[in-house]
């Protein structure tokens, strides 16, 4: 069993930066490839980001490339998301995921969930 707390979301302008950290309870958590995904008002849960267990390989939707950093610390069970160069249209709410990693990037398939953070960007 895992439980995931997202921290980090705010309001902030285009342009502007924000770190999303999800700390994992339970004595799994290295077990799991982690993921954020994020669902903006009256659209689906999509998949952001995700990192492997161990050994730091990553995947990014096509739409955050070289803005979003994922990472991870697996001593401090915890899941970053570097979130650079901010944009309206990346405003939603951030949910940390885990699951294996063949899985993770769909949204049927996610063993946890984390309750979710809300990121605004105005513009």
């Amino acid at each position: 069993q895992v439980q995931l707390v997202e921290s980090g979301g705010g309001l902030v302008q285009t342009g502007g930066s924000l770190r999303l950290t999800c700390v994992a309870s339970g004595r799994t958590f290295s077990n799991y490839a982690m993921g954020w995904f994020r669902q903006a008002p009256g659209k689906e849960r999509e998949f952001v980001a995700a990192i492997m267990r161990i050994g730091g390989g990553t995947d990014y939707n096509d739409s955050v490339k070289g803005r979003f950093t994922i990472s991870r610390d697996n001593a401090k069970k915890t899941v970053y998301l570097q979130m650079n160069s901010l944009r309206p249209e990346d405003t939603a709410v951030y949910y940390c995921a885990a699951a294996g990693w063949a899985a993770i990037r769909r949204t049927g398939d996610v063993n946890y969930w984390g309750q979710g953070t809300q990121v605004t960007v105005s513009s």
